[in-house]
């Protein structure tokens, strides 16, 4: 585990297709620096086609580093509570929402329990999170595949569409 001064680095991947896709994750993020740890780095914001269930609006992605002193599953609460003060409401899977806060990594652990997989089982088959998360970690190690983000990414099969975001209104 990274630890410093009791800190793990902790990445996380911010989503929204719904509403004003851009001050959801503002709002989300604000949130996490209040009550999850100290915002370190954030990629860009990225606008990428839905995975799993493709018919609904574009979301926009963004991946960002936090330090923090809080359990993974404590961490994981906190993160599911932002959701829903931001105004997140569970509909079906892979489904539209106004936010989505996975964690990708914390420190270097594995975590496999019923409600928490960490590293995120799915960051090697989504370029959605692999192209954000790139920009920020390109060499940060994956824990279990033991190849960095950058290689990752050149290896990944999926061929969605994932492009810089720029607000022209």
């Amino acid at each position: 585990m990274i630890l410093l001064g009791g800190m793990t680095k902790v990445y996380l991947l911010l989503g929204s297709n719904e509403g004003n896709r851009e001050q959801n994750m503002l709002k989300a993020i604000q949130l996490i620096e209040l009550r999850c740890g100290a915002l370190i780095k954030r990629s860009g914001l990225y606008e990428t086609e839905a995975w799993g269930l493709k018919e609904q609006g574009k979301f926009l992605n963004q991946a960002i580093l936090i330090d923090t002193n809080i359990p993974a599953t404590t961490l994981l609460g906190e993160l599911k509570t932002i959701e829903k003060e931001t105004g997140r409401v569970e509909t079906v899977k892979w489904g539209p929402r106004v936010i989505d806060i996975d964690i990708l990594f914390y420190g270097n652990e594995i975590i496999d329990t019923t409600e928490l997989k960490v590293p995120h089982p799915y960051i090697q088959e989504r370029r959605f999170t692999l192209v954000p998360l790139n920009e920020i970690a390109a060499e940060l190690v994956h824990p279990v595949f033991n190849k960095p983000i950058v290689r990752l990414l050149e290896e990944c099969k999926d061929n969605s569409s994932v492009s810089r975001f720029v607000d022209l209104g």
